[in-house]
């Protein structure tokens, strides 16, 4: 029926302006019309004329947007149908025998038991936790599809890569930071770029796996001595390329990466420069000076295997060298006296461009690489990014800003230097059930220290999809709520938000209609465009360890007892079992609250012994922490001739 309506609205306006009125231009006015017309603008002819028209724009508005609408649902239609998964050949065996053995059921007429048939072969496909998972995001048996992003497309391996290099960005993190009494500093508490969370999201319902070795292997799809990529894909290859390189560099330590600076700022823009010097690469200004680090280890026949073409992948060991450059670097002479180098030592040149003696293979926008006069061989497929997502990932991957001189030599403080001053989250306001004569009505209690659960009575509740579990956990760091565009941002990185407002919605029907078959409470309110935890409803462990450590830093007289009931609040980290990539600031911003008061208590605390515990349960806390074992140390040090004088004393 809604298809005959468009139909008939698309139709019907035309053919009745066509039959009554006519087309709407029979030519242009002539001159005596145009007279006429100024002399007396309205008449019944050009009001008619006027409102024809208007009703033409009309209609063409309207036929607009139904095109607007199909072409969008093609699209969509067109993308699922590519992301489908295919039934591999043992799934296909599997539904054919029991297929087979369905139609022999319904046609045979022997009434004996048929046997039943075999149970189906474990494929390895991913079972994501949530439908609403990426659908072309695969487990390693099914790895050639790789992760998509808003800039492009990435290897399974490569993502592996990056995901562990964000992982190792949050460590280096808990390492430099310096626990504060008064001033704590979380300014490198910033999120990482979104390419990175939208990789993080993608693998973080994958079965978790040590990163691949494969990363290199990409590499060596290429032919040995390298080639010249051209096409409309060479220099999103090329960013690609980088990227690979770098990460292949830091997990293999004979690789190395030789860039120009032109290629550089070429592939990057003009932040290039500055973000290639903290990475592991060295930036040459000439194909010469890129040829220097070369050194021929004999002749180029010795490289080769027998019968084997220069322009053949290679089959033999990773290249230990790459040479990153753009066709404009050098003349003809130069660039044929690189390639040759590159052959003799078997380091991997690349040209982004015309390579004047070959080979030249065609690099398309999906990453896909083309040997012309080859057409039968394999083409692989390499990492393609445009600027603002290679640049998003080399930020992850490059190493941080060396921190100022003569921070980490300072002495920590004194005991006895002040009382601690903590900027502490804000607080929710407490409400307590009014007091009832009947029974008390159950109570609900989100535990989101560790594994994050939803308890009633003591009880966990099972929450089907992980987009619900995350609006809980996030509603509770966030006590005073959050919208729809905050929401979707932090659960589905990287996605169209327009898109993503269905899913939001379903999960949240959904979550509300879990915890209304289990209890009658409303536990998430929405107002203004918010969605809250009801406290009145609700405890969260999370507000209840922020409420004690603000008695703690409060109460500097008991120590001991103010620490240990952080220790007992503090059960572990915020959602410890989880991936999520907003969680990682969050987090880590709890974690230092929980040091930056073992820092003021064991600085006001005038026992040396229970001074240096607390440091030590500090650490227990964060033992990547090196400012805490400093402190540790330096108090060990310190404590002996404490030690002594006490005995002397005695």
């Amino acid at each position: 029926m809604s298809l005959l309506f468009v139909l008939a609205f698309l139709v019907g306006p035309p053919a009745v302006l066509l039959t009554v009125i006519g087309p709407p231009i029979r030519g242009w006015p002539t001159t005596d019309q145009l007279r006429a017309w100024l002399q007396q603008p309205l008449t019944e002819e050009t009001l008619t004329a006027g409102l024809a028209i208007g009703a033409w724009l009309i209609w063409l508005l309207v036929a607009y947007t139904v095109a607007v609408r199909i072409i969008i649902r093609l699209r969509a239609t067109t993308a699922w149908l590519r992301r489908m998964p295919l039934p591999t050949p043992l799934q296909a065996t599997a539904s054919g025998m029991a297929g087979a053995a369905v139609f022999g059921i319904t046609t045979n007429t022997v009434t004996t038991t048929p046997p039943e048939p075999p149970q189906p072969v474990a494929t390895g496909t991913a079972a994501f936790h949530d439908e609403t998972a990426p659908k072309d995001h695969r487990d390693p048996a099914a790895r050639e599809d790789g992760v998509t992003v808003a800039g492009g497309w990435l290897p399974w391996e490569v993502a592996e890569q990056v995901t562990a290099a964000a992982a190792l960005v949050w460590l280096r993190r808990r390492r430099d930071y310096q626990p504060h009494p008064t001033h704590p500093d979380d300014t490198d508490l910033t999120p990482l770029p979104p390419t990175v969370t939208a990789v993080q999201a993608a693998l973080a319902d994958a079965p978790t796996t040590p990163p691949s070795d494969r990363t290199a292997a990409l590499l060596e799809a290429l032919p040995i001595g390298g080639l010249g990529l051209t096409g409309p894909g060479a220099l999103s290859v090329g960013r690609g390329l980088l990227v690979t390189a770098v990460l292949a560099g830091q997990r293999h330590s004979p690789t190395t990466l030789i860039v120009t600076r032109a290629t550089l700022v070429l592939l990057l823009g003009p932040a290039g420069e500055t973000l290639g010097r903290r990475l592991p690469l060295t930036i040459v200004d000439t194909v010469d000076e890129a040829a220097q680090p070369l050194q021929p280890a004999g002749p180029a026949a010795e490289e080769f295997s027998p019968g084997q073409r220069p322009d053949e992948p290679s089959s033999g060991p990773n290249h230990q060298t790459i040479v990153l450059l753009n066709e404009h670097d050098g003349d003809e002479e130069q660039l044929t006296r690189l390639a040759a180098t590159g052959t003799a030592t078997a380091a991997l040149v690349v040209v982004l461009g015309e390579r004047p003696d070959g080979p030249n293979w065609h690099a398309n926008s999906t990453g896909h690489l083309h040997d012309p006069h080859h057409p039968n061989m394999p083409t692989p497929r390499l990492c393609v990014l445009d600027q603002t997502a290679a640049t998003d990932l080399l930020t992850v991957i490059a190493s941080p800003d060396p921190a100022p001189p003569g921070l980490a030599s300072e002495r920590p403080p004194l005991p006895n230097a002040g009382p601690p001053k903590l900027s502490l989250p804000r607080q929710v306001a407490r409400r307590e059930p009014p007091h009832l004569s009947t029974p008390p009505r159950q109570r609900l209690h989100l535990r989101v220290l560790g594994d994050p659960q939803l308890l009633i009575d003591g009880e966990p509740l099972t929450i089907r999809r992980s987009a619900g579990l995350q609006v809980l956990v996030y509603l509770a760091i966030h006590p005073n709520g959050a919208d729809t565009a905050q929401l979707t941002d932090a659960i589905w990185p990287g996605l169209p938000r327009h898109s993503l407002t269905g899913r939001l919605y379903t999960a949240l029907s959904e979550l509300r209609s879990t915890i209304r078959t289990a209890s009658d409470l409303p536990v998430v309110n929405h107002s203004d465009d918010r969605y809250r935890l009801n406290p009145a409803h609700i405890d969260v462990d999370l507000w209840q360890l922020h409420a004690t450590i603000h008695q703690a830093a409060a109460n500097l007289t008991h120590t001991t007892t103010a620490w240990q009931a952080v220790l007992n609040a503090y059960t572990a980290d915020l959602a410890t079992t989880r991936t999520w990539p907003w969680l990682d600031p969050h987090r880590e911003a709890t974690r230092r609250r929980i040091i930056d008061l073992c820092a003021a208590l064991a600085e006001k605390e005038p026992d040396p012994h229970r001074a240096l515990q607390l440091l030590q349960d500090g650490i227990r806390i964060d033992p990547y922490n090196a400012e805490l074992h400093r402190q540790v140390s330096w108090a060990s040090t310190e404590l002996q001739p404490w030690d002594r004088l006490t005995n002397n004393h005695g």
